[in-house]
């Protein structure tokens, strides 16, 4: 999905001189497109193709799309006031259960931050209501301990995310398909309004499928 440019307003006036800083700080909006940008580009690749892509990850290509999807998903989603305790408090992607990614995700988010927040990775045998996370990838393949998982974090403001080869669980918010070889992804909205997040239409729109309340 190629994004929309919006044309160019001629000038009434001249414009203020911004300061050094200003022009270093990327605007909000361009950074949101620029993340839609590379989600519509993982969307497009299929697995095979990522196979052509150098450095290759010591984990498979599937699952180096799907690390790859885990932090590009967060520009994405509103956190309700309250959910960071300090202003560079850390934004944690927790992985619950086995864990595919093997080292990979550090890799990947490694420099990466929403806005002054920087992510940082968690791995847990077990979550409960009172682990500090805000995505969750739940690697259980045994259906109960999904369940639990996904009970332990109902109403929390935390976006869960399940794998593919998982049965279709309601109560994850996001979950990972694959088909034709690519890697894609569906989204429960009305999981995601009973953890009190709000998810951007354009994620909506580059979901596969998308659950509404009803």
């Amino acid at each position: 999905m190629t994004p929309s440019i919006p044309r160019q307003l001629p000038a009434t006036r001249a414009a203020a001189p911004r300061s050094a800083d200003a022009r270093a700080r990327p605007h909000p909006r361009r950074r949101h497109g620029v993340a839609k940008c590379a989600l519509a580009i993982l969307l497009m690749l299929p697995v095979a193709t990522l196979l052509a892509l150098p450095p290759q990850p010591a984990i498979s290509l599937e699952y180096a799309v799907k690390a790859t999807y885990l932090y590009k998903l967060a520009p994405f989603v509103n956190w309700p006031p309250g959910t960071f305790k300090t202003p560079d408090a850390p934004f944690d992607i927790c992985v619950v259960g086995p864990d595919p990614f093997d080292d990979f995700l550090e890799k990947a988010i490694s420099g990466h931050t929403l806005g002054t927040h920087p992510f940082q990775i968690r791995r847990m045998e077990a979550i409960g209501s009172g682990d500090d996370c805000h995505i969750v990838f739940i690697g259980y393949a045994q259906p109960e301990k999904v369940r639990e998982a996904l009970q332990a974090l109902q109403g929390k403001p935390v976006l869960t995310v399940t794998d593919s080869h998982q049965s279709d669980f309601s109560g994850s918010i996001v979950q990972f398909v694959v088909r034709r070889g690519h890697v894609r992804f569906e989204i429960d909205n009305a999981a995601a309004a009973r953890n009190h997040l709000v998810i951007s239409s354009k994620l909506l729109n580059l979901a596969l499928a998308v659950k509404e309340a009803g």
